[in-house]
């Protein structure tokens, strides 16, 4: 038999239900909007004005002229050079430093983690952060953009949490065995932990992909320079330069160069939408754990 729910539960789940769609609406429309606008005809585009649900004259000519920059291709690598390489020192320094601090028997965790905790909310300012970077010889080079960040004190946290709610009973019948602490951690810890490795994943990805002001601070080699750094000359310096070339003298170039826009930044942004969904599920729960930090 069918439970009759209450009137005023009736209307409650009807407005979740708007709100919910209206968030979805107000989140999905500026990306739809700059897909549309990215295949849409230059002259029709910049004469439009109010929602844009529908290309207006479709062209992929502004796509064409995005991978026309050399520029941009070579930074593409180099995002993908130094996310690769970064997301995966952050891996190993991270799951190192929440396995040690998620051990009952080591005595110096708490003040350690004090320590831990006292640099999320101070820091030595980006003065001294940028001279000892140079002073260590680190100035133009990818380590740079990796080594200073190696490791997420917030990242550290969520992590260790998981890894002091998987039960000791595991890890007791690892040393029956004769299993040390490093087997231990590969054989019985991360096996177990595979949900929240995904989600330092997520999180180190993601920030390394979207990383651009170390990168303009530090870096002097254009051909260095990672995809979000190359966007900017795009975006804000509106530098088109490089892609609007063997375009003829008498076609008005700002319209051009507008469309470039919007489809640089879809060409930025696909990599991690094609990413997050295999990662979402993994995300939730790990912000979850980050909500209890023990």
């Amino acid at each position: 038999m069918a439970i009759k729910m209450p009137f005023g539960e009736r209307c409650f789940q009807v407005f979740n239900y708007i709100f919910m769609v209206f968030i979805v609406i107000i989140t999905f429309y500026p990306m739809l909007y700059v897909l549309f606008a990215s295949v849409s005809r230059p002259e029709l585009i910049t004469g439009h004005s109010g929602l844009l649900l529908r290309p207006q004259g479709f062209t992929t000519g502004a796509y064409e002229m995005v991978f026309r920059n050399p520029m941009l291709l070579r930074s593409y690598g180099n995002t993908i050079l130094y996310m690769t390489v970064g997301t995966t020192i952050n891996l190993i320094m991270t799951t190192l430093g929440a396995f040690v601090l998620s051990r009952r028997e080591f005595m110096l965790k708490v003040p350690i983690m004090m320590m831990i905790v006292f640099t999320m909310f101070f820091s030595g300012g980006l003065i001294p952060t940028y001279l000892l970077v140079i002073s260590l010889g680190l100035g133009n080079t990818m380590w740079a953009l990796i080594l200073p960040s190696a490791i997420s004190s917030f990242n550290l946290i969520i992590m260790r949490t998981y890894f002091i709610n998987i039960p000791a009973t595991f890890e007791e019948a690892a040393r029956i065995d004769g299993a040390n602490d490093l087997l231990i951690l590969v054989r019985i810890i991360l096996p177990l932990s595979m949900p929240i490795v995904a989600v330092m994943i997520l999180f180190y990805g993601v920030g390394h992909w979207n990383a651009w002001f170390s990168a303009m601070i530090y870096l002097r080699t254009r051909e260095m320079f990672p995809l979000q750094l190359i966007l900017r000359e795009i975006l804000i310096l509106a530098d088109t330069r490089d892609m609007m070339i063997g375009i003829d003298a008498g076609v008005d170039r700002e319209p051009v160069s507008e469309i470039i826009k919007y489809a640089t930044i879809i060409v930025a942004t696909i990599p991690i939408l094609c990413v997050y969904p295999f990662l979402q599920r993994f995300f939730v729960k790990g912000v979850m754990i980050g909500g209890v930090k023990g």
